[in-house]
Formats: C-alpha cells, sequence, structure tokens
C-alpha cells in the first residue's frame, strides 16, 4: 500500500498577488457600484410590480399576479429593506 502525503495550499504566485492587488485597486469599487444598482433596480422593479402590497397600485393586478412567480423569492428581502429605518450613513456607504 502506497501512503498519500497530505496535499499542501499551494502558495500564490508573485503575478497572482499582483492580479489580485490590481483588482482591488482598480475595479473592486466599479463592481460594488454595480452591485448597488442592480439592488436598487430589482427594488424598484418589485415597488412597481408589487406596490399594491403596501398600497401604492401602479400595474394592473393582472399583470402583477402573471409577474407574481419570479418576484416570490425576493418579497421578504424586500418588505424588509422598504420599511427599514433610514440614517444619514446609509446614503454614504
Amino acid at each position: 500500500m502506497s501512503e498519500e502525503k497530505p496535499k499542501q495550499p499551494e502558495k500564490k504566485g508573485f503575478f497572482k498577488n499582483m492580479q489580485e492587488i490590481l483588482y482591488g485597486m482598480a475595479s473592486h469599487d466599479m463592481s460594488r457600484y454595480a452591485l448597488r444598482t442592480r439592488a436598487s433596480m430589482e427594488h424598484l422593479f418589485i415597488l412597481i410590480t408589487m406596490g399594491d402590497m403596501i398600497g401604492i397600485p401602479i400595474l394592473p393586478p393582472y399583470y402583477s399576479l402573471r409577474l407574481l412567480p419570479y418576484v416570490v423569492p425576493q418579497i421578504a428581502t424586500w418588505k424588509r429593506r422598504l420599511l427599514r429605518e433610514k440614517d444619514v450613513s446609509d446614503a454614504m456607504f
């Protein structure tokens, strides 16, 4: 029987470290901004389609019901985000 040595994690190379540093310097902020923009667009989409849940009927109920299967997984987080208290620091970060 041959004994297998446990694999040790490989050390990152110099170029891999430089790649991660350049990513952090150049595009990390852009990717965070894109995720924040996507979240706000999803928030607006759910507000438009399911606004009658909080008393703002924007779309007729027929179209809201057609979109309901796609929106159901996000309704709980949307309600939590809509009803949480806003603070001045929220706009900064």
